[in-house]
């Protein structure tokens, strides 16, 4: 056997060998290549790009209290009483109820007004209304707006379902004391005052009445 020949059948031996192991690598999937996912799952960095992530903080309710707060846990008994109330809602609604009731007050019109004051705050309000008619005094009064609004508090009571949120208000207001002959005795119908207020709303959670009354008024 020649030389030539020899050497044809060792590369021809080695081609053989070759291919035989890149058979085997390919055939078992081994080396850098991954199998495939069935379509039908998704990679681990997919489903979290996906995922919603539960027990995170409500806004609803962190944007308004101080999360882990005594106030941000009555505010979650709250909703957990009533799903469908929202602390943003409420203070939407309270805002309106300030400037609706301190005018009321102011006026001496409480009749429109006393759906939304407790017996006992209405009680009071009568009784500083009646004394001013004695006197024969008149408020006159215009409301500016609410400048600044907090929920400074929020207790909830589980036995009664009973929740008190209270509010600090910041307002502006012109405001002038006539006597009976129409004379201005204190305020100014044109300078500007601000009027600040800690209000605290009460209500049943889950009750059919969704109205809110004011329980308690203080500075």
């Amino acid at each position: 056997m020649n030389s030539p020949l020899i050497q044809l059948l060792v590369l021809a031996g080695i081609a053989v060998f070759l291919i035989l192991r890149l058979k085997n690598v390919l055939g078992t999937r081994e080396g850098f290549e991954k199998p495939s996912l069935p379509e039908n799952e998704a990679t681990p960095t997919s489903r979290r790009d996906f995922e919603v992530i539960e027990g995170g903080p409500d806004h609803d309710i962190v944007d308004h209290v101080d999360s882990g707060s005594d106030a941000a846990d009555a505010l979650a008994r709250m909703k957990r009483a009533e799903p469908s109330f929202s602390v943003g809602e409420f203070l939407g609604g309270a805002r309106g109820a300030y400037e609706m009731i301190l005018m009321g007050f102011e006026r001496g019109d409480l009749a429109e007004i006393k759906p939304f004051l407790s017996d006992e705050v209405y009680q009071s309000f009568a009784e500083v209304v009646e004394a001013r008619e004695a006197q024969g005094l008149t408020i006159e009064a215009e409301f500016s707006g609410v400048r600044e609004m907090t929920l400074s508090d929020a207790t909830f009571h589980e036995e009664t379902q009973t929740a008190e949120i209270s509010v600090r208000f910041i307002g502006e207001m012109t405001s002038a004391v006539r006597d009976s002959s129409g004379e201005i005795i204190e305020g100014s119908t044109t300078q500007m005052k601000r009027q600040k207020d800690v209000w605290t709303f009460g209500r049943r959670m889950g009750a059919d009445d969704p109205n809110w009354q004011l329980v308690a008024t203080g500075e």
